[in-house]
């Protein structure tokens, strides 16, 4: 997960955001109610018109990408439609989708602008969002594929045109992609906003309740089987140079805890996957045309059998000379250790994060999956006695730092889709898709801690659990 740096992000960021507006912008007195409204009230209509805003927004952007990005590409023959159909997946089913809702919204719209429910409206529409499993599901191939034919030029060129033309507002392809997906991950957010302004006693109130268990079912469903299909996915590109490496264990593994590039203490670039029950070190590999897969270098280490060791700045062996406790040099810092002890000669592997804070990440993930093994039983004595030491010393975990849609991660707090899933998004759920800023939420000046940035971005890291991959 990158974090936005400098005045330079910022104005990067500010390049991403639409024009905006308020409710009370739209409200005219003249027809609205003799009494005041209340400051309350005032929100609430704010809160609902930040929802119908959001769903116009979305529709022009699904609109976009098919018209400025899909069908120019099939039309040139710059794609065949097959790897189109892939890439783009069933985007094109979403649009009615959201313009029935913004048709809905704006029937329930008074002639002065406010609205006074909405609950039945969310909770008749809601269950049409399980169309969002199979779109959400191919992110991953789609996002595989897209960076697979980036690296022809005439793909590169539309891209870079389209990047460059005033309608994408400096977002890429990808970006247009993932909207839907940010989309998703909003909603408990902006219900939980209507709600925290709508009284008790208000008849709208059941049906918004109602409305929030819905979508928080259905987002963890769709977070559930998106996971299981990254996993899958990724099970699926692992390459095996001898038949013991195989392991019952990763052919079990339904979720994918996390996965991103490591190097080892001779600078070696490794792809570590953490699946739920063990842990893969493999290589990238690209042949001609073909999707990445990655290959097996060593035996998979069960997570029930490692120990996990964090390694201070500076005592890392490094290319086969020892650093001094107090170098200077970049090259000893971030190391942490993972050792196999199942009775046999200790196996031993020292990886090296990207910075501090994607090291923290690995060993905030590996210590979960250390607790979620032990918790199941059947642990060998002497990993459990370990574990109990390790966790004990547990790092508290950082802010901002929610695992995303594996699973049912963080859905009862309205947290989590694909690896850290509150992103630095406005909250019609598309701009700054990869600022990593706080993004205040309505009017309530609650933030969203930065989490998600696309599937893979190459910051060496993703984090899953069970729905943020964090970067």
């Amino acid at each position: 997960m990158s974090l936005a740096r400098g005045s330079t992000a910022a104005a990067a960021a500010a390049a991403k955001r639409r024009d905006s507006k308020l409710w009370s912008e739209t409200f005219d007195v003249r027809l609205g109610a003799t009494q005041p409204l209340s400051p309350k009230e005032i929100k609430r209509q704010e809160a609902i018109f930040e929802l119908a805003q959001g769903e116009q927004d979305l529709v022009e952007d699904l609109k976009l990408a098919k018209k400025a990005y899909h069908d120019p590409m099939l039309k040139l023959s710059i794609m065949t439609e097959q790897e189109l159909n892939q890439i783009f997946g069933t985007l094109d089913s979403l649009i009615p989708l959201h313009e029935d809702l913004l048709s809905r919204l704006g029937d329930a719209r008074k002639p002065d602008g406010s609205t006074e429910h909405v609950g039945h409206i969310l909770t008749d529409w809601l269950p049409c969002l399980s169309s969002y499993t199979p779109y959400c599901s191919n992110q991953v191939k789609a996002k595989a594929l897209l960076d697979q034919k980036k690296q022809d030029r005439r793909v590169q060129d539309f891209l870079q045109r389209c990047l460059m033309s005033p309608f994408s507002r400096k977002l890429d392809l990808w970006n247009f992609l993932d909207i839907p997906r940010s989309r998703l991950v909003k909603y408990p957010l902006l219900l939980r906003e209507i709600l925290k302004h709508t009284p008790n006693d208000h008849p709208d109130r059941q049906h918004l309740d109602e409305a929030m268990l819905m979508v928080q079912s259905v987002v963890a469903d769709i977070n559930r089987r998106t996971g299981e299909s990254e996993c899958q996915y990724y099970k699926d590109r692992l390459s095996y140079t001898e038949d013991g490496q195989r392991d019952d264990l990763i052919d079990r593994s339904r979720t994918l805890s996390c996965h991103g590039e490591l190097k080892n203490n001779r600078g070696l670039k490794l792809h570590v996957f953490l699946f739920q029950d063990v842990l893969v070190i493999t290589r990238s590999v690209t042949l001609n045309d073909q999707p990445v897969s990655y290959q097996l270098c060593r035996q998979p280490i069960p997570i029930r059998q490692l120990d996990l060791e964090d390694l201070l700045d500076g005592e890392m062996r490094v290319g086969g000379s020892i650093r001094g406790a107090f170098s200077n040099n970049e090259r000893t810092k971030n190391f942490f250790r993972v050792s196999l002890r199942n009775g046999g000669p200790l196996q031993s592997h020292c990886f090296q994060a990207s910075d501090a804070f994607n090291k923290q990440q690995w060993i905030n993930c590996i210590r979960q999956a250390k607790e979620a093994a032990a918790q199941s039983g059947d642990f060998p004595p002497q990993t459990q006695q370990c574990l109990e030491k390790e966790l004990g010393q547990q790092i508290r975990p950082l802010g901002g730092t929610t695992p995303s849609l594996r699973g049912d991660s963080g859905i009862g707090d309205e947290k989590g889709m694909w690896a850290g899933e509150e992103t630095g998004l406005g909250m019609d759920g598309k701009e700054d898709l990869n600022s990593g800023d706080e993004a205040e939420v309505g009017s309530t000046g609650e933030t969203l801690a930065g989490v998600d940035q696309a599937l893979d971005t190459g910051a060496g890291f993703e984090l899953n659990e069970g729905l943020t991959q964090c970067h």
